[in-house]
């Protein structure tokens, strides 16, 4: 039975302000669990009962499903505050929080089925077009794929799976499918360097019916009030494009962890001497300005990515859509901020000497995490900085998702 469309208290009366400080009460407790969480591979049940009990899944939900409808800001800044006690819990905040932000724009049967059986329901997805293929038939598609990196796919509830739709040979649509677990297997392959704490693991689907009104279609999600959920979901924060945007949930969690980096190389500096001067590492002036730099440049990516953040929020609430080059010169920021963040990680890693070798130091995990996370392909500035710089030189980036 479909849940009524009333207003459920929930966590709809909280603010940003409220998100952030519930996220930022549970670092402590996070940085305590961090090792733990990585040897399980997956989000831990008590990290994940700490997060559903502050709502901190739920900031991108409609308030009346009882989620939180906070503005945009909030894709960026839970998982930056969760990040700063672990990585691989914030990227969970992140993807997890932002598939109930996705889910808005779906079809109105769509958010009964899911949020009508369990408004705390986790969502996982494999976003790769590619790696699904979908056929239409009477009633919705026919689905099959292999996706690898879903994240939080432990314990999930639903999945919202990338596909392309062909007629014959040629691409007609691009479908993001959310289908429940009973429609996939979970293959346990997340063997990995670092992130080890996200299960990130791989999925696979074969000929899996998934009706009309839960595929959606990926170019009613490109700018302004198209979606098929604005029936039902009108605020503007659904009407950011999600091509463009979606990748400051992730980003939010390696600043946050980068943040942490400088915050814990302050603090063990400020306790440690040298092994052969007995000077103290504070007076080393190229210390100091290591540190400096750091902070400089994780703030800097902080201030660009929030700033970003507003930015579409206000075009949203504007009424209009994006231009090509606007949603581009997002996606540079995005590469280019997690870029200054790399920097700043790697020079604190270096300032822990032989002390960041060891598996009980906190540094060499925000190390490896850090950097196995930058390798998502919103992150590399490869791919992301030379298509704004074509446009904004009078070139095309022809892309039907964008």
């Amino acid at each position: 039975m479909n849940a009524p469309r009333e207003l459920d208290a929930g966590f709809a009366g909280l603010t940003l302000d409220d998100a952030r400080l519930r996220a930022r009460a549970l670092v402590p407790a996070l940085r305590e669990r961090a090792g733990r969480q990585e040897e399980a591979r997956r989000l831990l049940p008590e990290n994940l009962a700490d997060l559903n009990a502050n709502g901190l899944l739920r900031w991108g939900q409609p308030r009346t499903w009882g989620g939180m409808e906070l503005d945009f800001e909030a894709v960026f800044d839970v998982p930056y505050e969760v990040g700063r006690g672990c990585l691989s819990t914030a990227w969970n905040v992140g993807n997890l929080g932002i598939h109930h932000w996705m889910l808005a724009l779906y079809d109105e049967r769509a958010q009964n089925e899911v949020w009508g059986a369990n408004r705390d329901a986790l969502i996982a997805s494999g976003i790769a077009f590619p790696q699904g293929s979908a056929k239409k038939v009477d009633g919705g598609f026919l689905l099959s794929g292999h996706w690898n990196f879903s994240s939080g796919v432990d314990g999930s509830e639903w999945n919202m799976l990338a596909c392309l739709v062909k007629d014959g040979d040629r691409v007609v649509d691009h479908r993001m499918c959310l289908v429940p677990a009973s429609d996939y297997a979970l293959i346990d392959d997340w063997q990995v360097l670092g992130m080890r704490g996200t299960g990130s693991k791989s999925v696979k689907v074969k000929d899996a019916f998934v009706p009309e009104h839960r595929a959606l279609c990926m170019y009613l999600a490109r700018g302004e009030k198209t979606y098929p959920g604005a029936a039902v979901n009108d605020n503007p924060v659904y009407a950011v494009p999600l091509s463009s945007w979606g990748g400051h949930c992730l980003a939010g969690a390696i600043v946050g962890n980068a943040q942490a980096a400088v915050d814990l190389t302050i603090d063990s500096i400020k306790a440690r001497s040298t092994a052969y001067t007995a000077m103290r590492m504070r007076d080393f002036q190229a210390v100091q300005l290591r540190v400096a730099s750091a902070a400089a440049q994780v703030e800097a990516a902080c201030l660009m990515l929030r700033t970003d953040c507003a930015e579409g929020q206000r075009i949203a609430a504007s009424g209009r859509a994006p231009t090509v080059e606007e949603k581009l010169r997002i996606k540079r920021n995005l590469a280019f901020a997690i870029g200054l963040c790399t920097q700043a990680v790697d020079q604190m890693h270096a300032l822990a000497g032989a002390n960041g070798i060891y598996d009980s130091y906190p540094i060499q995990r925000m190390f490896r995490d850090h950097h196995a996370a930058m390798a998502h392909i919103s992150f590399s500035w490869d791919a992301q900085g030379g298509p704004w710089g074509l446009v904004a030189m009078g070139g095309e980036f022809p892309s039907p998702t964008l």
